[in-house]
């Protein structure tokens, strides 16, 4: 883990993974989470709707944005005090998506680091955000 001390971070920081949402990820998260709906789960149905095939659920993209977190910026330990999020554009099964942090603001006192939040899919911006961490003191 690439952890950065509270200390270390700057606000322009930034961070960014990428990952390719496949067919499997969408069964898994429907599995997970519940939502069964037929956009995401159904050929036929997803033919016939606005996107004309399947799309991810945006929430398995924007999960990303915890792996950079909890993995990288700020690291370890963290923890998730916000987030919102807009959804621009569909994602679609087999689309890479490059979920990128970069920091904003910083609050000594309340050991607080600010982000912007955005997932991009070739270049276009699919999904945008604000997200708010707390950053605990070294055990």
């Amino acid at each position: 883990m690439a952890k950065v001390s509270f200390d270390d971070i700057e606000v322009g920081m930034m961070r960014s993974y990428s990952q390719t949402i496949t067919d499997a990820d969408v069964k898994t998260f429907a599995g997970l989470s519940g939502d069964n709906n037929p956009v995401h789960m159904s050929d036929e149905y997803a033919e016939k709707s606005q996107f004309k095939k399947r799309i991810a659920h945006g929430m398995i993209s924007s999960s990303f944005f915890s792996a950079l977190f909890g993995k990288e910026l700020p690291g370890e330990g963290c923890v998730y005090v916000g987030q919102n999020l807009r959804f621009l554009r569909p994602v679609y099964l087999n689309d890479t998506v490059t979920a990128e942090v970069t920091v904003t603001k910083k609050d000594e006192i309340k050991r607080r680091v600010f982000f912007k939040t955005v997932c991009y899919v070739s270049g276009k911006i699919v999904i945008v955000g604000d997200a708010e961490l707390y950053v605990p003191e070294p055990a």
